[in-house]
């Protein structure tokens, strides 16, 4: 008797068991069909996004705000305009300190960070959804043993997980000034490419896994030589900040790489052939 009981137990159990396997796997199936659909959807949407034109008034912005967007070849301003319309409907914008956020604001910010997106298979900075925008420089807040202390003052920063805080001053600065090497849209947007794979080391996802040994090799003699041409205090072509650490490096040779490109691939070609062959951009052609 006891013996039947627990055959039908076990038997019972097994069948509890089956049912609760059957009910994990359609919930994984319609989470996955979930994802699936969804992701298919968002690439529609931005499919639609890039060919769409832009609007006059957006368009003016971009001309009256970034001289550079200005010497593109008219393929490039299609392109970029594409990835702008993207952008604005994906990512948002937050007011700091009475900043107001108008298209003026999105579309200059916009327009210098998709710069970075031309020309090649892009996840539009997946780890950023907000942007926050300052009037001018602003004091970062560091959280320490003993609370919240003010910190440094900044034009701009890139947070690994969360968003991007720039100076609006900064921005409209840096972007009229197309010849200083000097651009703080470029120089935190590039730290988001950088960190896509959750590292801020100076090494992006490259194209292919044999690209990472060139990569590395170019990139750490450059920053070794900007290293010590910085302690000399002597003249670069590239911002002595990009000497304080690899992923600023990286961000540093990507401002100099798109208004310097003259003087960098005459000074550093080997360099600028890496950021080149990243980018997928040759700037000296509409320098």
């Amino acid at each position: 008797m006891k013996s039947r009981l627990w055959r039908r137990t076990v038997e019972q159990w097994e069948i509890v068991k089956l049912r609760i396997i059957y009910v994990i796997i359609c919930v994984v199936l319609l989470v996955a069909g979930l994802i699936i659909r969804r992701r298919m959807v968002r690439k529609a949407r931005r499919r639609r996004l890039l060919a769409e034109p832009m609007t006059p008034e957006w368009k003016a912005i971009l001309d009256r705000n970034i001289p550079l967007y200005q010497r593109l070849p008219e393929e490039l301003k299609r392109q970029l305009e594409g990835l702008v319309n993207v952008f604005l409907s994906e990512k948002r914008f937050e007011g700091c300190g009475g900043q107001e956020i108008n298209d003026e604001v999105k579309v200059t910010i916009a327009g210098q960070a998709c710069m970075l997106l031309l020309n090649r298979e892009t996840k539009y900075f997946p780890r950023l959804y907000t942007i926050y925008v300052y009037p001018a420089t602003y004091v970062a807040r560091q959280l320490t043993s003993n609370g919240w202390i003010d910190g440094q003052t900044r034009m701009g920063e890139s947070w690994r997980y969360g968003p991007v805080v720039l100076a609006w001053n900064s921005v409209t600065g840096g972007a009229n000034n197309i010849h200083d090497g000097q651009n703080i849209v470029f120089h935190e947007f590039s730290h988001q490419l950088d960190q896509e794979d959750g590292a801020a080391d100076g090494a992006p996802i490259l194209e292919s896994r044999g690209c990472y040994a060139t990569w590395a090799k170019v990139l750490s003699a450059e920053y070794e030589k900007l290293q010590r041409k910085a302690k000399k205090g002597r003249k670069t072509v590239l911002h002595r900040y990009g000497a304080t650490a690899p992923a600023e490096f990286f961000a540093v040779a990507t401002e100099a790489f798109l208004e310097k490109p003259k003087q960098m691939k005459r000074k550093i070609p080997e360099l600028y052939e890496e950021l080149k062959n990243y980018y997928k951009l040759d700037p000296v052609e509409w320098a």
